[in-house]
């Protein structure tokens, strides 16, 4: 499978050289401001403690706070979680929005978790991290 990310700087890129974009501009958006990486630990209902792997990255604040969700999948890795943060900034600055782009991943299936009794909190709906 290709490298998510890896694609994002391919179309960067792309887009670099038709807009004429300069070299420091083009050095800025290739790269995330902060990258988080963790391990939660989650006791399920038979009493085992589970280690997930998760990941915060906030892309660009340039624009405003950083908005992004949070991705629940097994294979979840920090690839794919820069390249969902970096198409949120994108998204917001081609439709004008005041925000900047970042993006969450843990390795779990959110269907999975509930079905295990583990309660998945999500922040109230308008909120920067959403």
């Amino acid at each position: 499978m290709a490298d998510l990310f890896e694609n994002c700087l391919k179309q960067l890129d792309i887009v670099a050289r038709v807009l004429k974009l300069d070299a420091g501009d083009r050095a800025l958006l290739s790269s995330p401001q902060r990258v988080l990486e963790f391990q939660i630990p989650v006791q399920m209902d038979n009493g085992e403690v589970r280690r997930f792997y998760g990941a915060r990255v906030q892309y660009n604040s340039s624009r405003g706070p950083t908005k992004g969700g949070i991705r629940y999948h097994p294979g979840v890795n920090l690839s794919e979680v820069k390249a969902l943060a970096f198409w949120m900034a994108m998204k917001c600055a081609v439709t004008g929005i005041p925000y900047g782009g970042a993006k969450g991943g843990i390795t779990a299936a959110e269907q999975r978790l509930r079905a295990a009794g583990v309660e998945v909190h999500r922040p109230p709906a308008g909120h920067p991290g959403t």
